[in-house]
């Protein structure tokens, strides 16, 4: 029996109808929109339709968007400079640096500098600390969109064991924390984890986050498992670029019992939840 599709955009326009409920309140309550303003430095074509994609979703939503582009050569005192400008901008809500950034530009660095309060992606270390700690204010945008379509099957993950492939700051290591405070058990295996087959074999959730195409085959699937797969590659396909998953999508069709499908998986609710990262921000910053 074929696995149920998770459809991220049908559940992510569900959770934008939502959000522009929020900003109608809002704007009812303050008079003014909230405002994320995305920073976007080069001219990488993957980044530009990223940065293209949360603008439109911003206008679909009420949220009022602002777009900083700097050249490729831009330096990074120049782009610190910016940040803090935004940071004491009163009708800035929400930051967005889009990554990746030139070699020369220190992304840490450049993460760290945006205001902990405006950090609507959740990479600075203040926001990454209190998730470990369990007090989370914004969680990183994918592992909450993830959460988000693992609920769509799984009401109660307790007693569920959760495998994570990746041990990512972005993904791996907040997924693994989001899954533990809703009492999953989980093992986070990565590169040099021993026996990846088995490791995954014992999983209820599956969550791959590698950045390798096609990495989970069918084999590595227990019977029925719910499959979220995270990775975005791109791929020649007889001359023509196509984008797939961490996970062989045809093999594991087979063997899960819920799979998130690349595109219009995880990806859409990137995006929803980075747009309800910025209404709590505006929320929080108003109060």
């Amino acid at each position: 029996m074929a696995a149920t599709i998770l459809d991220g955009k049908a559940l992510g326009a569900r959770i934008d109808e939502r959000t522009a409920q929020r900003v109608t309140t809002f704007v009812d309550e303050h008079g003014r929109r909230p405002c994320l303003t995305v920073v976007l430095v080069g001219e990488d074509p993957a980044s530009q339709v990223y940065v293209r994609n949360k603008i439109r979703r911003c206008g679909q939503t009420g949220i009022e968007s602002r777009e900083h582009r700097l050249g490729v050569d831009v330096g990074e005192d120049e782009l610190l400079r910016l940040i803090r400008a935004l940071n004491h901008a009163d009708d800035v809500d929400g930051i967005l640096v889009q990554l990746p950034l030139p070699d020369h530009i220190d992304a840490a660095l450049v993460l760290e500098a945006i205001a902990a309060e405006k950090d609507v992606d959740g990479f600075h270390p203040d926001n990454a600390g209190r998730l470990a700690s369990g007090m989370p204010r914004f969680v990183p945008c994918t592992p909450r969109g993830a959460m988000h379509l693992i609920h769509e099957v799984h009401e109660n993950l307790q007693g569920l064991h959760a495998v994570v492939v990746g041990r990512s700051t972005i993904v791996g290591r907040p997924m693994a924390q989001l899954l533990l405070m809703a009492d999953a058990t989980v093992t986070i295996a990565h590169s040099k984890t021993k026996d990846l087959t088995s490791t995954c074999l014992d999983a209820d959730i599956l969550i791959a986050a590698v950045g390798r195409p096609k990495i989970i085959s069918g084999g590595m699937v227990k019977p029925g498992a719910t499959v979220i797969d995270v990775g975005i590659n791109r791929i020649d396909d007889g001359g023509k670029g196509r984008l797939v998953g961490d996970v062989d999508y045809d093999q594991v069709m087979g063997h899960a019992g819920a799979i998130t499908p690349v595109p219009g998986g995880v990806g859409p609710m990137t995006i929803a939840c980075l747009l309800e990262n910025t209404v709590d921000a505006a929320i929080m910053r108003m109060a």
